[in-house]
């Protein structure tokens, strides 16, 4: 069958031949249509995701969007070593799968699932995020930042702060329901900006704050973490983290900003969170897009290309891979 197959750890998939889909138990073979690249799509395939099997060679994509035998339009998630979702077949069981809304089409379905799942799980699943809370997205402008700030004032957020170093996508924001941004430059020569930065996240919380969702993870993060400490007062604040495109992986937390506030640490992905949790946020996605009115940039490319947008595609807007 025609794929994208990964054959070492850090190098680009190729588009080309590989063994035929094999199901076992009650796994089905799924025709895929489409499949996003995401973040995470590209980590696993490299081998840095802490969810990656290391196994190669591999066809690369942990979802996608594709019929069961019966004709049924599915999203499925998280096949096993080697198979993937960047090829015409990929063996899944029906309990990772979630039936797509006819209203929903294959391309925004695939593009939406993954930043949708993971907001939706941070929100839901981790925070027990309630209406009328305060929510601030750290590293809103990237596309799952964007669904966050999206479904948080969806569900019911009193306030949506949004956090990003690009102050334009900041400004887009607010169309999409951010009613605070606050822009960030960090590293050498930033010195003012970075003050700046804390004394705008005191001032905000100081006014009320009840869950983070970070994407950033790294030193903004602790900044917030230490905004955090210095403003919370006996209120716990939840602090989940979902992702590090920072590219920092590891920070150095100091012990005082956890005992001098009422700080909740937690993650939010694969482990952290059920596979049945994850199934179930992206269903409540799919049914959130049209009342909610979730936007998601997208481009189309043949799987055939895989190899030439691979590495140079970026964010936004969402390439999303079409098969068949």
């Amino acid at each position: 069958m025609k794929a994208a197959i990964v054959t070492g750890a850090g190098k680009t998939p190729i588009y080309g031949e590989f063994n035929d889909a094999v199901v076992h138990g009650d796994e089905e073979l799924i025709t895929v249509r489409a499949a996003a690249l995401s973040n995470v799509t590209r980590s696993r395939a490299s081998g840095v995701h802490y969810s990656a099997a290391g196994v190669y060679p591999a066809v690369a994509g942990v979802d996608g969007v594709g019929l069961m035998k019966d004709g049924t339009r599915v999203y499925f998630a998280m096949p096993e070593a080697p198979w993937g979702a960047l090829a015409e077949l990929c063996p899944m069981h029906p309990r990772r799968c979630v039936d797509i809304p006819d209203a929903l089409d294959d391309i925004t379905a695939a593009a939406i699932a993954n930043p949708g799942m993971s907001a939706w799980a941070a929100l839901m699943e981790r925070s027990h995020f309630t209406a009328g809370e305060t929510v601030l997205v750290h590293g809103a402008t990237g596309t799952a930042g964007r669904i966050a700030v999206q479904l948080a004032k969806y569900l019911g957020a009193a306030r949506v702060i949004a956090t990003g170093r690009n102050v334009e996508e900041l400004e887009e924001l607010r169309q999409l329901g951010a009613d605070v941004t606050i822009p960030f430059a960090l590293g050498p020569g930033h010195a003012a900006a970075r003050g700046e930065f804390e004394e705008a996240l005191a001032a905000t919380f100081q006014q009320g704050i009840d869950v983070v969702i970070d994407y950033l993870w790294g030193e903004s993060a602790l900044m917030v973490i230490a905004a955090l400490a210095k403003t919370v007062a006996e209120k716990s604040v939840r602090f989940v983290h979902v992702g590090s495109a920072s590219g920092e992986r590891n920070i150095e937390l100091p012990g005082a900003a956890l005992r001098s506030a009422a700080i909740t640490l937690m993650g939010s992905g694969v482990g952290s969170v059920s596979r049945k949790g994850l199934v179930q946020s992206v269903r409540h996605v799919f049914e959130a897009v049209a009342p909610a009115g979730l936007k998601i940039a997208t481009k189309s490319v043949p799987l055939a290309d895989v190899a030439s947008v691979w590495d140079s595609a970026k964010g936004k807007p969402r390439v999303v891979f079409t098969i068949g």
